[in-house]
């Protein structure tokens, strides 16, 4: 099956002089079931980078139904042409996925309510919601979020976070990693991480695990 988590970026405009870094996971525990956030649910990871962890962000029955609304359309992964900002294939990125469209059904603007809710940025600045699935081996290489091409930039303004969600669990490896955290060594490891765990501060695959993360951070799932 592998694991699937879902991705939700954030823009701001592209006059906004401001430029954040901001990465937030949560985990869900079947909880969440309108666009209602609860601020106490949150824990700081990281602050250089900046990194948070929301429990009880998605509900199981959530994550079932983004998964069904992605199984049949998934495609290769692609980044961003760092030059003319098309969509090209890389080595970097191996995993697939595909984009939902804004409002698609209840459930999807329900979500984006709850991310609204809890980043403090309006729903009209959050790209489509991408969905991802990783297969053993798969990977995306330390990367920024952010765009390096101004075509995407003049489209839509910068990314200034990213909601990580993860929607299934796998006994080992699928962390998002971020190898310049400020706290990296003082995170304790044991033969339950990955490899690739060990290179930075690492969030583990929870079920339903929300993560929103700095634009401004490379991070590694």
């Amino acid at each position: 099956m592998g694991i699937y988590c879902c991705s939700y970026d954030l823009l701001r405009p592209v006059l906004f002089p401001f430029v954040a870094s901001l990465l937030v996971v949560g985990s869900s525990l079947g909880r969440a079931d309108s666009d209602f956030f609860d601020p106490t649910r949150v824990t700081q990871l990281s602050w250089r980078p900046r990194a948070f962890l929301c429990k009880g962000f998605l509900s199981y029955d959530e994550c079932d139904h983004l998964m069904t609304l992605a199984k049949d359309k998934l495609e290769k992964s692609m980044v961003a042409d760092n030059e003319s900002g098309k969509s090209v294939m890389s080595e970097v990125r191996t995993s697939s996925g595909m984009f939902l469209e804004k409002h698609q059904d209840e459930v999807v603007a329900r979500i984006e309510k709850r991310i609204a809710a809890w980043t403090f940025l309006p729903e009209e600045n959050g790209e489509a919601m991408q969905i991802l699935h990783y297969e053993l081996g798969e990977k995306y290489e330390p990367h920024f979020d952010y765009f390096h091409d101004q075509t995407n930039q003049q489209l839509g303004g910068h990314r200034v976070a990213t909601v990580l969600m993860y929607l299934s669990n796998v006994q080992k490896g699928g962390e998002t990693i971020f190898p310049n955290s400020e706290v990296k060594l003082s995170q304790l490891k044991n033969d339950t991480w990955s490899d690739c765990a060990k290179n930075g501060y690492a969030v583990s695959t929870l079920m339903q695990q929300q993560i929103l993360k700095a634009c401004m951070e490379a991070a590694l799932l």
